[in-house]
């Protein structure tokens, strides 16, 4: 039995599922896959956050995101992802490659909270900021607070999102709706607070502020990340006229990224 290539079209929609923790965007729409090379069945991601000093617990999170999320891929049989430009490169690369834990990265001294709590933490983020995204374009189309609110999981997939980022986040919002137990069959509330309790229709319009404040504060830091990212940059030299941009660490400016 001859031995399935993975695509590259597959490989790069299953990064694409991986998200920022902390931010609830996709790495690569973020820029942090820096190359992706495939041979026969193994694949090797490099990776590379916006500051040296990012993190540590965030970056082990992705690239263990990343692990997951490429293993189950056709054809692949080898997974292999390079933390670069990082204060831990080496030491989370390996871990999660070898299937170690975060403590065993840094130290059980440095490690702080468990990263199980960690990422519950941010979970609830990304679920109050995809679900404010829905509730907004549902609001925007005209359905009044007492439907929204009355909506179930059946009604949920049969509407039609019309804004670019609800329709994003929807099937997302589903997802860890169902992945956080808060619904599981199809007249369950659609749209509940995070432990579970309706939101009644005079409070809808509050429960819209709380989560405007998530999404706020989400959005300044994937602000600063893409800031931070574009200023680890700088032009450096002239090539046939025209600048060229190179890496404020020397190693980086002379590594070639995969494609």
């Amino acid at each position: 039995m001859t031995a399935t290539t993975p695509s590259r079209a597959a490989v790069d929609a299953a990064l694409s599922r991986v998200m920022d923790p902390e931010l609830d965007e996709s790495i690569t729409e973020m820029g942090f896959v820096e190359g992706v090379e495939i041979k026969g069945g193994a694949v090797t991601v490099l990776f590379r956050l916006p500051t040296y000093w990012c993190s540590p617990n965030f970056a082990f999170l992705m690239v263990e995101d990343i692990h997951a999320a490429l293993r189950p891929v056709p054809g692949v049989t080898q997974v292999d992802v390079t933390l670069l430009d990082h204060l831990y490169a080496q030491e989370i690369t390996d871990a999660v490659r070898d299937g170690r834990s975060f403590a065993d990265a840094i130290g059980e001294d440095l490690a702080g909270d468990s990263l199980d709590e960690v990422r519950r933490t941010f979970e609830d983020k990304a679920f109050q900021r995809r679900q404010e995204a829905v509730l907004l374009d549902l609001k925007r189309q005209g359905m009044s607070d007492a439907d929204i609110v009355a909506a179930t999981l059946g009604d949920f997939d049969g509407f039609t999102f019309e804004d670019a980022d609800a329709k994003t986040r929807a099937p997302l919002y589903r997802e860890l709706l169902l992945h956080k137990g808060l619904a599981k069959r199809a007249n369950d509330p659609a749209f509940v607070t995070l432990e579970g309790a309706p939101i009644p229709p005079d409070g809808l319009w509050g429960h819209l502020q709380t989560l405007r404040q998530v999404r706020i504060n989400m959005e300044f830091g994937g602000a600063l990340c893409r800031g931070l990212k574009t200023h680890r940059y700088k032009e450096a030299t002239r090539q046939d006229g025209k600048l060229t941009l190179v890496d404020f660490l020397p190693e980086a400016s002379v590594r070639e990224p995969q494609s």
